[in-house]
């Protein structure tokens, strides 16, 4: 029988990111879950896993979104929580220019408020113009933002870098956004 990776990516991503309570996880303060809970509460919750599902999902995932520490005892989530948690990222110098993939029917309240963190943690931008194209895809035409980063993080905003390359920041004002395409 094929493991159904996608799948088994989307439940981590509801459970590790946004919803541990809906199968009765725990996750400590800065978003670990113990691997062996998320195995016996998520198989009592028709949702087959092991470790050996575990390592193929974090390893094949394409957006590389979860890690397990050292041991592979905790896995996490790298970014998009809408839940309380301390990633414990430390502020780090951006590349000059960033990507947002977004489509059209945004833009108006982009130009008028900039990018906003919204439910989440922080704002997720790219190094790489072609993730940002992918992202924008997801819903509909792309439209693909140019954020000049370098110059927010000299006027004092900070960004960090998650484990999988994401770059993040708390927001990001609208004189700070090229809106090319």
């Amino acid at each position: 029988m094929k493991t159904n990776t996608k799948q088994i990516s989307k439940f981590l991503s509801l459970i590790l990111r946004h919803n541990p309570g809906k199968i009765g996880l725990q996750l400590d303060e800065n978003g670990w879950a113990d691997v062996n809970e998320l195995i016996y509460k998520s198989n009592t919750h028709r949702n087959q896993l092991n470790i050996e599902v575990l390592k193929e999902v974090v390893r094949t995932n394409d957006k590389k979104r979860f890690a397990f520490n050292e041991d592979d005892t905790k896995i996490r989530a790298n970014q998009g929580h809408s839940i309380k948690v301390n990633l414990e990222y430390t502020p780090i110098q951006p590349p000059e220019f960033l990507y947002h993939g977004t489509v059209g029917k945004f833009r108006e309240d982009i130009r008028r408020k900039g990018l906003l963190k919204m439910s989440r943690h922080h704002v997720h931008l790219s190094e790489e113009l072609e993730t940002a194209v992918k992202v924008g895809s997801r819903r509909g035409v792309p439209i693909i933002l140019t954020v000049r980063s370098g110059e927010m993080y000299r006027d004092g905003i900070e960004f960090y870098q998650s484990d999988n390359g994401v770059w993040l920041t708390d927001t990001v004002p609208p004189e700070y956004i090229d809106f090319q395409r």
